[in-house]
């Protein structure tokens, strides 16, 4: 067949370049979509191949029919007689190609062609999208802040698709507006019958883990390991961390000089406050530290059901349950127990009361009344507030 008028090859190649899209597979999926359309609308009953030259841009359309002694089918078969007289060479089983004038191909032929092969360059185009990002789970990227819906979903160009932050996943009360690059994480990457859902978050504790690396050496270096993370997006996080170098202090590096470490760890969470607190192997001295500022007493732990009571004075109180319960509940995910606080008198030096129990039972004196002693100090202490590790949103 002659060259076109229309290269349909260079105008594919133009559509595949425009938009990420591999030029062969493109081509390909032209050619199926005409011998589709052209059966279809054209010869029904006939098989059809559809060949279009990448360089030259001549396009093909063939007739394609089985050569046999006797002919059952003549729409799909020719006789062995017939085919000599068109090449001597031929034989029985094998194929003879028969093109179609150009005419024939009909506007319906064409038209049906160009509805198909914009279906399967969407599915193209949505592949590329999955299979670029399938593998990038859990990764952070840096997107463009494009557009938001009536539900209050924002979406975000990643560079091949879009990501979808739905309300969940958004700080609270943070201001997003189209063209502003922001950092994400990227949640999840699913296939759907519409293309592919890549969902994005901006509240993930996982993002806040990425943000300690960048900005901290000690951290990206494994000098200090960030052990948990607890967070309530756009308020407040804490991080417990522990040092590997006992020249470091895990609390002070991630500060930095006058907080410019953290700060710059906020600044990229619209300001949330991030609390920073040491790991101990030894679970009620985490769990101690989780309730920072908060200072608290005694701590009873039951491992195996995951539970801790603490004993807090009346005026720690507020600070250990914190604002709306935010800082008993942060504790709790953070430690993975559930805090019950418990409020008792003022004890003017609770750590020395302790201390003198214990010695006086070493000393041999009678452990049930040094016990018995002991525990009078709590006796009008009373539950006040309880949180449990699910009690954080996500």
């Amino acid at each position: 067949m002659t060259q076109p008028e229309f290269n349909f090859a260079d105008a594919l190649r133009e559509v595949a370049q425009a938009r990420n899209i591999n030029e062969m597979q493109l081509i390909e999926a032209f050619e199926q979509s005409l011998a589709q359309a052209y059966t279809r609308n054209v010869e029904p009953d006939k098989r059809i191949e559809v060949h279009l030259d990448p360089q030259s841009g001549e396009l093909e359309v063939l007739v394609v029919r089985e050569v046999v002694e006797k002919v059952e089918d003549e729409h799909m078969q020719i006789s062995l007689a017939d085919a000599l007289e068109l090449d001597p060479g031929v034989e029985v089983g094998m194929e003879m190609e028969f093109p179609v004038d150009r005419e024939k191909f009909s506007r319906i032929a064409l038209q049906a062609a160009k509805q198909t092969l914009t279906q399967k360059m969407r599915e193209t185009e949505r592949n590329v999208v999955f299979n670029e990002y399938k593998d990038r789970e859990g990764q952070v990227l840096t997107a463009q802040v494009v557009r938001s819906d009536n539900k209050g979903n924002w979406f975000v160009e990643l560079g091949a698709g879009e990501a979808i932050l739905p309300p969940r996943e958004q700080i609270p009360g943070e201001k997003l507006t189209p063209g502003n690059r922001v950092k994400i994480y990227l949640k999840e990457v699913r296939k759907t019958p519409k293309g592919p859902t890549i969902l994005a978050s901006r509240a993930d504790e996982r993002l806040l883990d990425y943000l300690l690396k960048q900005e901290i050496p000690e951290v990206a270096n494994g000098i200090v390991e960030v052990k948990a993370i607890s967070r309530e997006a756009g308020q407040r996080s804490k991080v417990a961390v522990f040092s590997h170098n006992s020249n470091v202090d895990p609390i002070g590096a991630c500060i930095g000089h006058r907080g410019n470490r953290i700060q710059a760890v906020t600044g990229e969470l619209g300001r949330e406050r991030v609390d920073v607190i040491l790991w101990d192997a030894n679970t009620r001295d985490f769990i101690r530290n989780a309730l920072s500022p908060a200072k608290v007493g005694l701590i009873e732990v039951q491992p195996d059901r995951r539970e801790a009571t603490v004993t807090v004075t009346p005026d720690q109180l507020s600070l250990a349950i914190g604002k709306g319960g935010q800082n008993v509940r942060l504790a709790a995910k953070l430690t993975g127990f559930k805090i019950d606080l418990r409020e008792t008198a003022a004890i003017s030096d609770l750590d020395a009361a302790m201390q003198q129990a214990l010695a006086d039972e070493q000393e041999g004196r009678d452990s049930g009344t040094a016990q018995s002693a002991f525990d009078a100090l709590f006796k009008d202490s009373k539950s006040v507030a309880t949180a449990s590790p699910d009690d954080v949103q996500e």
